[in-house]
């Protein structure tokens, strides 16, 4: 045998979050690394499952998504944004938003189209690029306020850029973009005829009263951005797995054509759950947002006493801090705290091309039980 394996996979690096999550398994760690709650979602989105499969509703979905989710989707983004979708011919339920984004990816990317990713950025982004033979193209968010610089996008802008990626709320750095930061980019994506992924799989996650605003709403973005969220960050329920991309029809139809033949359909009890979930949003996200604000300003206020400095997020369940002055290392810290120390976080500066701010930064999660942010909080104190 030739080969063992296709020759693009050679750029792609084994994620950073798996790694840490196993040395945290190794030395009994507490886990502030890998996104995702240590506790679950609310139980009666777990009731509406359990209702689902005793219903029946066990056979594959199909392929566009049930059709309740799909209407739920659309529903809200009336309710929220006052957006017109048709749950028909613009909504797409995937495995999970990866799965978004990754048809989206293929479905619109030659070899050697250029892609424009902020960083630092989630690694899922630079990865898919690679996959679908395009380059990835970064400017960087300078720490500490992490802002979108309009020079600095015009400069990575080129005959070969086809499209811009925005994440906002934004991991890892926990900002939400202002409007006029979102408009600098709409305006670059107008004048050069560019495609936008807009990942808003934070979008309930915001806290101090902030208010989302989806890329879609600025002026001539509908008939270029594709739109991905995911009830998993809504409700809590990662394991789930169950995102969509929204689009106006000529985008959303090259996306469910890769869909189909990547996953062609998502869990279907699961869906019929998160419907029911996304009908209740109205009476859920204020406990929701309350709840995760809570937990922010436990980790954030917790870290005053330790040498690290932490940066307050706007939105997302991520926390930067800035490690001590003249240390610039995250990889080794983030190895030695895990070993060491026993708590596990992500070492940034592999989110990152261009800008080596990423070595003095940490990213923590604070989607965890007060428990195990107490106890990680008490062992970053002493580090």
């Amino acid at each position: 045998m030739k080969h063992t394996h296709a020759r693009r996979l050679d750029a792609i690096e084994p994620s950073i979050f798996a790694t840490m999550s196993q040395l945290a398994l190794e030395h009994q760690a507490v886990n502030l690394g890998q996104g995702f709650p240590d506790f679950d979602g609310p139980p009666w989105i777990v009731d509406a499952f359990t209702d689902a499969l005793r219903s029946a509703k066990n056979q594959y979905a199909p392929m566009p998504g049930v059709q309740r989710l799909r209407r739920a989707v659309a529903g809200y983004h009336k309710t929220f944004y006052d957006l017109d979708w048709n749950a028909e011919s613009d909504v797409t339920v995937t495995a999970g938003a990866t799965e978004s984004l990754f048809s989206t990816m293929m479905a619109f990317l030659d070899p050697g189209d250029e892609v424009v990713l902020f960083e630092p950025y989630y690694d899922s982004y630079f990865a898919n690029c690679l996959l679908a033979g395009a380059v990835p193209v970064c400017v960087t968010l300078h720490a500490p306020e992490f802002r979108i610089d309009a020079e600095e996008l015009a400069s990575a802008i080129s005959p070969h850029t086809r499209m811009i990626v925005v994440n906002n709320p934004h991991n890892p750095t926990g900002r939400m973009f202002s409007g006029e930061e979102l408009a600098i980019v709409a305006e670059i994506a107008r004048k050069h005829d560019l495609l936008v992924i807009s990942d808003e799989v934070y979008e309930f996650l915001t806290f101090d009263d902030r208010q989302h605003i989806p890329f879609v709403t600025l002026p001539g973005m509908r008939e270029r951005t594709i739109t991905i969220s995911s009830t998993g960050k809504t409700f809590g329920m990662t394991g789930w797995k169950i995102g969509y991309a929204i689009a106006v029809p000529s985008l959303t139809q090259a996306v469910r054509t890769v869909h189909q033949f990547v996953t062609f359909a998502v869990n279907t009890p699961g869906q019929h759950a998160m419907a029911y979930g996304l009908e209740q949003l109205t009476q859920y996200l204020p406990e929701f947002r309350a709840l995760y604000q809570r937990k922010r300003d436990l980790l954030y206020d917790g870290l005053r006493e330790s040498t690290l400095r932490a940066i307050l997020p706007e939105g997302t369940y991520f926390m930067m801090v800035k490690l001590p002055e003249g240390v610039h290392d995250d990889v080794h810290c983030a190895t030695r705290l895990v070993t060491e120390r026993r708590v596990a976080v992500i070492p940034p500066s592999v989110f990152y091309q261009n800008s080596d701010e990423g070595k003095s930064l940490l990213r923590l999660c604070f989607a965890k039980s007060d428990e195990t942010l107490r106890e990680g909080i008490q062992r970053l104190q002493n580090c």
